[in-house]
């Protein structure tokens, strides 16, 4: 037993919550380990100068959210973590989709333990987050939500802001707001393939707008709002998938003119905007009453999460995404909503998201080394380059030949709109993937480009 007295702040809550958040909040910062014996309860009443039936009911607190364990006769315990049966499964490390754009995944023992230090914090409160809750996200992940989005110079109210079920299922929904079946949408004339899908099942007609190296032309978009007389416009802004082009700012403003010119709202799908140090601030902050801005973290944290953060327009449309999210998903998943939001508080998301900058930029200096002499686009914080293929080799040939390996590769058809496809081809550069095994298999890739047998 230690000599152990709670910094235990009640800040307006019950004093016996005030209790087992000190447990919780020193277990976590090394004051209190696996094992120790806390002091007995009249005891530490006494000390506190507080009745002892809160702090009995501090310590039933503690024990609910699987913070200690109690013994009759022998005391109360800091509980040690739960020892896994077993390791991984195989059959799980095995399930990956080469189709999408993965980020890297970490491999520093630290920042994984920190990763599996959130599960703790969700297992504690695994009933509660069993319960159905409120389709636009509870207060607290909306919180968490708000600091994350600062990241990218956003203050969104809460009224304003949904999270929801990952960034696919928020793009459905804000089409099923905005859209009906026949109608026209605007995007990139290159842009993301979900994109494309979703427009297709919704019977929409999807229109691309002229690029250049900077993104859609302005002037371009003006003339196919004017002859379309489209419902919405879609960008994917920042590191572009699978361009990997960035809209610099004042491009962003000039597009966010001709919008407001128009009165044509804007889907920003800002799914890499977290990963560079210094992206330029999203179209939603030029235009904040016409952009839809989601902020998923597929991307910049985990897939598996299938989380967003998404701010509309208005509070009144931010209640329609939610009746819309209700209708479609019910909610996002209150156990990844609580995981992300324990990982944005005690920093291991920004740890996360630290990692995937400095691995995508050593991902893409092996990229540039082993592709020199091919004309690709690249970008220092993108997941992917975009390949152009030299002269007289095929798309398909080329996907055909990196069939079984474990570098993503997606041929150019899946992203064009509106214009010849021409022989191009994704390559993916994060996932499972080492580094090492990365360089060997483009390795392989520039082999069988350059071999004669291959242009035949």
């Amino acid at each position: 037993m230690i000599d152990w007295t709670p910094q235990a702040d009640p800040n307006g809550k019950p004093r016996y919550i005030a209790i087992a958040d000190a447990i919780e909040q020193d277990i976590r910062q090394g004051v209190l380990s696996p094992g120790t014996r806390l002091p007995p309860q009249r005891q530490l009443a006494k000390r506190l100068g507080i009745d002892f039936t809160t702090v009995s009911r501090g310590y039933s607190e503690a024990q609910a959210r699987g913070l200690v364990t109690s013994h009759v006769g022998r005391g109360t315990y800091i509980s040690k973590p739960a020892e896994s049966a077993s390791g991984p499964d195989p059959l799980r490390h095995a399930e990956e989709d080469l189709s999408m754009n993965l980020p890297p995944e970490p491999t520093d023992p630290g920042l994984i333990a920190n990763m599996r230090g959130g599960l703790d914090y969700v297992s504690a409160n695994l009933l509660q987050l069993l319960r159905y809750q409120s389709s636009t996200g509870s207060d607290k992940d909306k919180e968490a939500a708000s600091t994350w989005l600062s990241l990218r110079g956003m203050v969104p109210t809460s009224a304003r802001l949904v999270v929801s079920p990952g960034a696919h299922s928020t793009i459905c929904a804000i089409l099923t707001i905005l859209t009906e079946p026949g109608d026209t949408v605007l995007c990139e004339q290159i842009t993301y393939p979900g994109f494309r899908n979703i427009a297709s099942r919704r019977g929409l007609n999807l229109i691309g707008v002229e690029m250049d190296a900077d993104g859609i032309l302005p002037d371009a978009l003006d003339a196919a709002i004017t002859r379309h007389g489209p419902k919405a416009l879609y960008l994917n802004p920042t590191l572009q998938n699978p361009t990997t082009l960035t809209i610099p700012t004042e491009r962003r403003l000039d597009i966010s003119e001709v919008l407001s010119k128009h009165g044509l709202p804007l889907i920003e799908d800002d799914a890499y905007g977290f990963i560079p140090a210094k992206a330029p601030a999203p179209i939603a902050v030029s235009a904040p009453d016409l952009t839809w801005h989601i902020g998923g973290l597929a991307k910049c944290i985990g897939a598996g999460l299938r989380l967003a953060y998404t701010v509309a327009p208005t509070g009144r449309l931010a209640y329609s995404l939610g009746q819309t999210l209700k209708v479609q998903a019910v909610m996002a998943s209150p156990i990844t909503a609580a995981l992300a939001t324990q990982w944005i508080e005690d920093g291991t998301a920004d740890q996360i998201r630290r990692f995937i900058r400095s691995e995508t930029s050593k991902r893409q200096a092996i990229a540039r080394d082993v592709l020199e002499g091919f004309d690709f686009q690249g970008a220092e914080n993108a997941l992917n380059v975009w390949l152009s293929l030299p002269e007289g080799i095929g798309r398909a040939d080329v996907v055909a030949r990196m069939a079984g390996r474990p570098v993503g590769i997606m041929p150019s058809d899946a992203f064009t709109v509106g214009c010849p496809p021409g022989e191009h081809v994704r390559l993916c550069l994060g996932g499972s993937l080492s580094r090492e095994a990365l360089r060997a298999n483009l390795y392989f890739l520039v082999n069988s480009l350059q071999h004669s047998a291959f242009l035949g």
